[in-house]
């Protein structure tokens, strides 16, 4: 005698395995997005901080020609450019 296959039971696992298909590939939201925002806002606002508190620093140590804080403001934006780059690009690379 051959036992017919359980409905229920292929159901369940069914939805069980489509349950773990979206955990593991989750869609697009709305709130990723605004954490993208925020991560590539910190990553352009630290460094440019930074360079500006240090550029600061260093006019009063170390007095040059040239403005050490602008040169450093434009350095912080430039490295926190990169850093906001170098995210967006990974993040399209794990999708």
């Amino acid at each position: 005698m051959t036992k017919k296959p359980d409905r229920h039971a292929e159901k369940i696992a069914r939805h069980a395995r489509r349950i773990a298909d979206r955990r593991a590939h989750p869609g697009p939201s709305p709130l990723r997005g605004i954490g993208a925002f925020g991560v590539i806002g910190w990553s352009v606002a630290v460094p440019t901080v930074l360079g500006i508190a240090l550029g600061t620093w260093l006019d009063r140590v170390a007095p040059q020609d040239f403005s050490w804080t602008l040169a450093l403001l434009l350095g912080g934006v430039v490295l926190g450019a990169v850093l906001a780059w170098r995210w967006i690009d990974s993040e399209g690379k794990d999708r």
